[in-house]
């Protein structure tokens, strides 16, 4: 089966190689990502990796003649789309084996950082996409109709690592165009990524990086964009022990000589010419 995606025998030697060392099956077992009948998950999970990896089209190949004999492709969307299976689990269980491989090969003075970002996903033409909303678009200013991806990755300066995220829809009732479907269970795990995408986008951020922390994904700060460092996160994530470096928005002022001023009125009475300054927040607990 695999060695109908690439006819390099070394390249399918080091895939099975690395799905050893990382303990691919046990993981797909432990998130309950298994199969009835038919071929086994894994072999399912490699044949969708390695046409990832390849940059091969999966419905092109399967109607091409290499894909002659292999499942149909229905048994690859029932795998991606099946709502018991707990896909977040097994990211953050394999994100948890990546970073402690690479932290027996880097220093212990390493500094190492949880990474927080979003990025707007445009479904313009979509019309009945569950959860489908009106969500507004930081780089353009402007709203659009679609969704935010929002991520959380790991870095230790030279290497970063995917470790979870969450696709949001709107927190706002009016702001959705449409709601979750009544088909799905409630109990398992795809409704709950749904009721997770109706979250503050706050509140979700706190989540993801929790669910890090108690998969075993230590950091030493968290990084992020100028929306998400405000005093509610930067609050949150000082209570868990986790210090934060980010940009503020020029507007928000600060405690300087006992004067509340602005980002550019500290810099003007810091130097005469334009230069950027580091600030350090200090958030007391309540």
């Amino acid at each position: 089966m695999l060695h109908q995606i690439d006819p390099f025998e070394k390249a399918i030697v080091q895939i099975n190689e690395l799905f050893k060392i990382l303990k691919i099956n046990q993981l797909l077992r432990a998130a309950n990502i298994k199969k009835a009948r038919g071929i086994s998950a894994q072999q399912v999970f490699q044949f969708i990796f390695l046409l990832a990896l390849f940059g091969k089209n999966q419905y092109r190949f399967l109607e091409s003649k290499r894909g002659k004999g292999l499942p149909q492709k229905d048994v690859y969307y029932n795998f991606l789309n099946n709502p018991k299976y707990a896909w977040r689990r097994f990211l953050l269980m394999l994100a948890s084996k990546v970073t402690d491989k690479f932290d027996l090969l880097t220093s212990d003075k390493r500094v190492r950082a949880f990474i927080i970002d979003d990025s707007p996903i445009a479904r313009n033409r979509s019309q009945k996409a569950e959860l489908l909303a009106r969500v507004h678009d930081h780089s353009k200013n402007r709203f659009i109709k679609g969704y935010n991806m929002l991520t959380l990755g790991w870095t230790d300066g030279y290497s970063f690592i995917p470790v979870d995220f969450a696709m949001l829809s709107s927190a706002k009732e009016a702001n959705r165009y449409n709601e979750v479907t009544g088909s799905i269970d409630k109990r398992s795990h795809g409704f709950k990524r749904r009721l997770e995408a109706m979250m503050q986008k706050p509140d979700v951020v706190l989540k993801l990086v929790k669910n890090a922390l108690n998969t075993g994904i230590t950091a030493d700060y968290v990084l992020m964009d100028t929306w998400f460092t405000n005093e509610p996160i930067i609050k949150s994530l000082s209570e868990i022990g986790l210090p934060v470096i980010g940009m503020v928005k020029r507007n928000y002022r600060f405690n300087y000589n006992g004067q509340l001023l602005k980002l550019d009125e500290i810099r003007k009475c810091l130097y005469s010419g334009n230069k950027s300054i580091f600030v350090v927040i200090h958030i007391n607990k309540v």
